[in-house]
């Protein structure tokens, strides 16, 4: 299977996973303090709590104090996203990566993708 990754550095990968799965986990915070509070037992939102907590305090210095307290993760997510769009193309000497061509997200489409078409001949 050709990954979307391929023609990339290895360090470019690794900082992009892992820049990409914070910004994730970030988004994934924000959609469950729509249904949960922060405080909730359930452990998927402890998860998300323990996980990003470091990071928001990390980004506490530059988060306006207007933000209501569930859109932070969003408004952190957000750096991770213009980090991964537009400065890590900058300083490869890539004009863009285009849509849907990050690494992280394009290797998850094209497993789904090979996933989908391989359980499309079962049926």
């Amino acid at each position: 299977m050709d990954l979307a990754a391929d023609p990339f550095p290895i360090w470019v990968i690794v900082i992009d996973y892992v820049m990409g799965a914070a910004m994730w986990t970030l988004i994934g915070r924000f959609g469950m303090n729509i249904f949960l509070p922060e405080t909730s037992n359930f452990f998927f939102m402890k998860f998300f709590v323990r996980v990003t907590n470091p990071l928001l305090r990390c980004f506490a210095p530059i988060t306006p104090k207007f933000l209501l307290r569930p859109m932070v993760p969003l408004y952190v997510a957000w750096f991770f996203y213009m980090f991964r769009f537009y400065l890590m193309p900058l300083f490869l000497g890539y004009s863009t990566f285009g849509m849907l061509s990050f690494p992280l997200e394009s290797d998850i489409a094209r497993i789904i993708y090979d996933v989908y078409n391989n359980l499309r001949g079962y049926f």
